[in-house]
């Protein structure tokens, strides 16, 4: 493409945790600015790259991201910020809440990178998580160059307040105990139903290390589940699938090596040969171990007594899009619920759900009106909407699928068989929720951004705050 000046950035922007850039700031280095959304997984990939870029070539690459929101609540600034420190991203962050900025600069999709050179000049504008390999290759380039010391920008540190859990996500319960993916900590919780942890498994390093309770470790663990004595684990930031033996506490990898990848279908004879692009979710039935890629939109199974892999549905496209195994397509999976032979599927950035039935991969559409159709409405499913959900549960006494309706921070149930989408009213607000379980009398939330869990009685709506390693 033709090199032109950088457009700048309109003052309409607002900047999270930075001063605003001035036009100095957009010279004499290498400058990327990524048009991101910060609910994407695509864009996050992008940002963590970007970021692990900086780190390989000190001194040479210079950074902005620019968050445009989706969702509505998307355009809250403090709601952006606190996910944007709940993935690691570090950069200097604004929001684009009106668009203005991704019109001026023509950006098209998310994510998007546009190079800017030393001159202020555009140099390349890179669509894609992939196409950040580009710049890889031009800050490899410039090998032997001087480098600059400091890049001007600072960045204000906004820390998470200090507290036994952060961000937790996936939950899984039984009639004795509550396990809890503690995200932020890198670890996963066993824990007595009234809060007391019991075991800890995982160093809170974020590292991919099997072995004992002591020296495995995780890196942003998201979606648990639970069959017998066995826990799987949904390890998203090492793009692997773990099992917790909880009988000897020992941590295996089933499938993945920490890097981002396609697998592929067939015998899993080495677990590290195998690439995942992150797997947020994991839901077990038959011996069968079912697993939603939010990275490429595709869902897989995992046979537990073959160790074989199976491609179940999914394109890769980001749509809400139903047919039969690929030309079916999801946005964004996040969760999983397994009952008999079919998967309960919930796409986030289609807020919908879905199901899949695993004697023909055939993918159909229960609720959701579309990729960019979303909002709060109860009722009749052709009416009802979600917002960027985030969790679901079986209710193992009803035939309800529980939902976490992150978006709109709401508890919300879908009676199954044909009924409606319902709203259920609690005495207390709840905080970005991304992590469901059903059991023991209770729906258990993950109330992510509170760094909580809370216990709910379906029958009262009585909120309990579950004091976890308080």
């Amino acid at each position: 493409m033709g090199r032109t000046l950088v457009p700048g950035f309109p003052d309409s922007l607002h900047w999270l945790n930075a001063a605003p850039p001035s036009a100095a700031h957009m010279r004499g280095w290498l400058t990327a600015v990524a048009f991101v959304n910060i609910g994407s997984a695509w864009s996050l990939q992008a940002l963590h790259d970007l970021q692990a870029l900086r780190l390989r070539h000190p001194g040479r690459l210079r950074a902005f991201a620019v968050h445009v929101p989706r969702f509505d609540h998307e355009r809250d600034p403090r709601r952006t910020l606190k996910r944007a420190n709940r993935h690691g991203v570090t950069l200097p962050l604004a929001m684009d809440a009106d668009w203005v900025a991704w019109q001026q600069w023509g950006v098209r999709n998310w994510p998007t990178v546009v190079l800017i050179d030393s001159d202020g000049q555009v140099q390349a504008r890179l669509e894609g998580g992939d196409a950040l390999l580009d710049i890889d290759k031009r800050l490899q380039a410039l090998a032997g160059t001087p480098t600059m010391d400091d890049d001007g920008v600072q960045v204000r540190k906004v820390r998470e307040p200090a507290m036994p859990l952060m961000f937790p996500t996936g939950l899984a319960v039984t009639p004795q105990y509550l396990y809890v993916a503690d995200s932020g900590h890198h670890r996963v919780l066993e824990c007595s139903h009234a809060g007391r942890i019991l075991r800890v498994f995982g160093t809170g390093d974020a590292n991919l290390l099997d072995g004992d309770p002591g020296h495995a470790s995780f890196q942003c663990p998201h979606g648990l589940a639970l069959q017998r004595d066995m826990l799987y684990v949904a390890d998203t930031g090492n793009h692997a699938v773990r099992r917790i033996n909880l009988r000897s506490g020992d941590t295996t990898t089933l499938c993945g090596n920490g890097r981002r990848g396609t697998p592929t279908e067939g015998p899993v004879h080495d677990s590290s040969s195998v690439r995942l692009d992150a797997p947020r979710a994991v839901a077990v039935a038959n011996d069968q171990l079912h697993i939603a890629l939010t990275g490429d939109n595709k869902l897989w199974t995992y046979d537990l007594g073959r160790a074989l892999l199976t491609f179940r549905a999914g394109s890769g496209e980001l749509a809400v899009k139903d047919g039969v195994g690929s030309a079916a397509a999801f946005a964004q999976p996040v969760a999983l619920a397994a009952v008999q032979q079919n998967i309960y599927v919930l796409d986030s950035a289609g807020s919908a759900v879905r199901s899949l039935k695993l004697g023909d991969h055939s993918v159909q559409t229960l609720l959701g009106q579309g990729a960019w159709a979303f909002g709060h409405v109860d009722g009749p499913r052709n009416i009802a909407q979600l917002q960027e959900p985030q969790a679901i549960a079986l209710d193992p006494d009803a035939p309800l699928l529980w939902i976490a309706d992150a978006g709109n921070d709401r508890l919300r149930s879908l009676r199954l068989g044909g009924g409606d989408l319902t709203t259920h009213m609690l005495p207390q607000p709840l905080h970005g929720p991304s992590g469901l379980a059903v059991g023991a009398g209770a729906v258990w939330i993950a109330d992510t951004d509170a760094h909580a869990v809370l216990r709910v009685d379906p029958k009262t709506g009585a909120v309990q705050h579950v004091p976890i390693g308080e």
